[in-house]
């Protein structure tokens, strides 16, 4: 399997009233549309977002939804994320036809289940988070890739100056995140010339990497970047990094950071010394920019490491969003993306 994807920026639709579950609907039918999903297929994926849309106000007091488009095995797809403050409920529960907390003839969830190759949930005291992602008719029943990913742009912006990309060959994956200085359109190009070089540079060591990034960057306002690489086989992971992005290898009970150097890339920074680690199978491999906070801990939501990694980034960056710049993260689940 190759991949070789650059994250595009994340949709975000407020759903507060009835008259906003058409917008989301018209902007999931655009997203299924520019990806080039035929007609039947931008039906389903307008068929989620609209029961999506729904529950969030029928069930959820409000909210928001993230589109999004993923990157599976064989095709791209459409990630649909709502995020709400409403009671929560049990996914298990509401799946089959019938089950309502609302007074409804219970058949939404049921309805994007049909549609979604994934769909996950998590519901706590702070609302509920679901995430349906909805692929092509016609590519093969293992299409999705276990990571999840946001790149959102700070309020009021519509560029955002973080970014990422996502590599995978038969030998190893590689994940780079780039955080451009700032914000807005300078911030948005200085991250774009990171990811080019990524996307054009095929497989090679982080920090040859991040130094190719470096000259790519130049002239740009530049920005914190950082690369993780892991070998498929022996699970052996490099990780390069600088600047202030945040990354760690998360298992069930315990994390190890990932350390990067001073500087900015792009504009000045000694080397990317490059720091070399293991990880099992299941391990998390889980980077951010400084729109998120960094004091969060998996261990602090029993049972939320083990579901589909989009749904861990959307819990975290629902708790954890600084809400004064742009936000990206992406998260791999590693040894299942072969």
């Amino acid at each position: 399997m190759d991949l070789n994807f650059s994250g595009r920026v994340t949709r975000v639709v407020v759903v507060e009233e009835v008259s906003q579950v058409g917008q989301a609907r018209r902007e999931a039918l655009a997203m299924a549309d520019g990806i080039g999903f035929d007609e039947m297929d931008a039906g389903r994926v307008a068929l989620a977002a609209t029961e999506l849309a729904t529950n969030v106000i029928k069930h959820g007091r409000g909210g928001r939804m993230y589109l999004s488009v993923v990157c599976g095995r064989g095709g791209e797809g459409i990630e649909l994320c709502t995020l709400d403050a409403g009671p929560g409920f049990s996914l298990a529960q509401s799946l089959p036809d019938g089950y309502s907390t609302g007074g409804t003839q219970g058949l939404g969830l049921g309805a994007i289940r049909r549609q979604a190759t994934v769909l996950d949930a998590w519901s706590d005291d702070k609302g509920c988070v679901v995430v349906a992602r909805v692929y092509a008719s016609r590519v093969a029943r293992d299409v999705d890739v276990p990571y999840g990913a946001l790149r959102l742009a700070m309020r009021h912006e519509v560029a955002c100056g973080d970014a990422w990309h996502l590599r995978a060959d038969a030998q190893s994956v590689a994940v780079t995140l780039i955080d451009g200085l700032g914000h807005g359109l300078p911030a948005a190009d200085a991250a774009q010339a990171g990811v080019a070089v990524a996307a054009a540079r095929g497989a090679v060591a982080p920090a040859d990497l991040v130094a190719a990034m470096h000259a790519g960057m130049s002239g740009t306002r530049g920005g914190a970047a950082a690369v993780a690489s892991v070998d498929v086989a022996g699970g052996a992971v490099q990780f390069a990094g600088i600047g202030n992005i945040s990354a760690g290898l998360h298992e069930a009970t315990t994390t190890r950071g990932m350390a990067s150097h001073p500087g900015i890339v792009g504009v000045q920074f000694r080397k990317a010394q490059p720091f070399h680690f293991h990880a099992p199978e299941g391990t998390l491999l889980l980077m951010h920019s400084d729109g998120l906070q960094a004091r969060w801990s998996l261990r602090d939501y029993p049972g939320l490491f083990h579901r589909h990694p989009a749904l861990i980034v959307a819990v975290l960056q629902r708790d954890f969003d600084r809400g004064r710049d742009d936000t990206g993260i992406i998260a791999l689940r590693l040894g299942d993306l072969h």
